[in-house]
């Protein structure tokens, strides 16, 4: 069975695309990525929401977002926050060291 997960930081522009860009290629898992913020190069939205199995916040923040705007399509999906502040360019390999730290465990 696939697992469908969504990565989520703010402008979907470095945190949550390499979220998405690592763990494309793990068995069994599907992946995609979005940002919380309106100016997102791709906001979240309901349609992804309802496809994640595991949706995947970088910061408390985020979480908090995402629950007062879409709370509706949160129900019984595991949201996890990863802890990982914007401090990180697209796919540098600090970034990439620490997702797969956090994020394997829950997969």
């Amino acid at each position: 069975m696939t697992r469908h997960v969504l990565f989520l930081c703010s402008q979907n522009r470095l945190r949550s695309p390499t979220a998405e860009q690592v763990f494309a290629d793990w068995p069994g898992v599907e992946t995609a990525s979005a940002g919380v913020l309106a100016d997102a190069d791709v906001p979240v939205s309901p349609e992804l929401l309802q496809w994640a199995d595991v949706i995947f916040v970088m910061e408390r923040a985020h979480r908090t977002r995402l629950a007062s705007r879409h709370r509706q399509w949160l129900n019984g999906k595991r949201v996890i926050c990863l802890d990982i502040p914007d401090d990180y360019d697209f796919m540098q390999s600090e970034l990439v060291e620490l997702l797969k730290k956090k994020v394997v465990p829950h997969l």
